[in-house]
């Protein structure tokens, strides 16, 4: 069957060249098999999303040559959906109430836990009796929802980085501020919009494990394929951000440079031949190996478009 490929973007802030590589190859690994290509509005974060994000955001993706099927989908209209999946893992024993400020989850994730990763929460709230629980809620302190992982070992394949495994520490699926957790928030989407293959950012493969456990777990399709790319960095070996210079549209066109020479510059650092349409290229000549393609650092106060990136 054809794939249906997804590309998720935030919208608190410009999506920066970085972002934008991974959307290429997002959409044309989908499109060049014959597949769908959806787009989701992460906008979970109330606090930090903002309409006027999404506007542009939408805006620069078409501007590079990308399409989609169907309306975007915006995570802020299902909160029903990962509140009913909440309420399954709850009735099958899954989660329990976690009181921890943010300094006790950072002083307990720092001391060692046998198996569990570094920063991994240990499970401090577990074993909680329902009395210290009610005395926790009577003195006010908000309560996140945690799941109870097991510091189960998941082992996956993924196109980029090879085989792959995380042990999933007990990981919070509802903030104390009652906002659904990213990994339970995507993990819902994926298995409801039928996604296929995932590709992103790389900085992302460590959620991997966490979002097989919680599908497994709801009884829900997963993603039959994983590509985590490499990710564009600035000139200090940091990952890319504003503090780099020129790095979203906005900024380049201030420079002179058009979308479509971005676009060509993007498309050429994926050593494919960018063309006189270079989205258009990219999708012809598009093949799995690009996936693997090391995005070169983006030189301070160079010129993005010329670098290939």
């Amino acid at each position: 069957m054809p794939p249906t490929g997804r590309y998720a973007p935030s919208p608190t802030g410009s999506l920066h060249l970085g972002n934008l590589r991974t959307a290429l190859l997002a959409w044309a690994s989908a499109r060049h098999a014959g597949g769908r290509f959806l787009l989701r509005v992460d906008d979970l974060d109330p606090q930090r999303s903002r309409p006027h994000w999404v506007t542009e955001q939408l805006a620069d993706l078409r501007a590079i040559g990308i399409d989609w099927d169907g309306d975007p989908v915006h995570q802020s209209d299902r909160f029903d959906r990962y509140a009913a999946a909440i309420d399954v893992l709850a009735e099958r024993g899954a989660t329990y109430e976690c009181f921890c400020t943010r300094a006790e989850i950072r002083e307990a994730a720092s001391a060692p836990h046998g198996e569990l990763p570094d920063g991994a929460y240990p499970g401090t709230c577990r074993e909680l009796t329902e009395r210290e629980r009610a005395e926790r809620r009577a003195s006010g302190r908000p309560a996140a929802l945690r799941v109870r992982a097991g510091a189960e070992r998941i082992s996956f394949r993924d196109e980029v980085a090879g085989t792959s495994a995380g042990i999933v520490d007990d990981f919070v699926v509802r903030r104390n501020d009652g906002v659904p957790a990213y990994n339970l928030a995507t993990t819902v989407d994926d298995a409801e919009l039928g996604v296929t293959e995932v590709v992103r950012g790389a900085d992302l493969l460590g959620s991997v494990s966490r979002q097989i456990w919680l599908a497994r777990a709801l009884g829900i399709a997963m993603p039959e394929r994983w590509a985590h790319v490499p990710l564009v960095l600035g000139g200090d070996g940091e990952r890319l951000a504003k503090r780099h210079g020129a790095v979203a549209l906005a900024d380049l066109a201030q420079q002179g440079v058009g979308p479509a020479e971005v676009t060509r510059g993007l498309v050429a650092g994926l050593e494919a031949d960018p063309g006189d349409d270079p989205s258009a290229g990219l999708l012809a000549r598009f093949t799995p190996a690009l996936l693997r393609v090391e995005a070169a650092p983006l030189a301070q106060g160079g010129d993005p478009a010329a670098q290939g990136q």
